[in-house]
């Protein structure tokens, strides 16, 4: 799986589009308790995710990979047209 985009919620939720059109949701609360993870308690550091398409990263070191997302996400949809989800237009 792909992250096409990356949207983090309220209560430690990555909302995320894969590169198939699947829209899903992403809870990180369980992994709050690992050493690597401890900063992203603090939710404006949580907020602070980057998207590595394959991975997501935090400034603090934490990291999950695409893997791990998709192995324990909760699919909650499909977007309309997958292409153009992971193919943006160019103006």
């Amino acid at each position: 799986m792909r992250i096409v985009e990356l949207h983090p919620q309220p209560n430690w939720i990555l909302s995320i589009v894969a590169d198939d059109g699947r829209i899903g949701n992403f809870d990180v609360s369980p992994y709050l308790g690992y050493e690597a993870f401890e900063r992203l308690r603090d939710p404006g550091e949580f907020m602070r995710v980057s998207n590595g398409k394959y991975f997501v990263e935090w400034d603090c070191g934490a990291d999950l990979s695409a893997d791990t997302i998709e192995a324990q996400w909760r699919v909650v949809g499909k977007a309309d047209s997958p292409q153009a989800v992971a193919q943006p237009r160019r103006a």
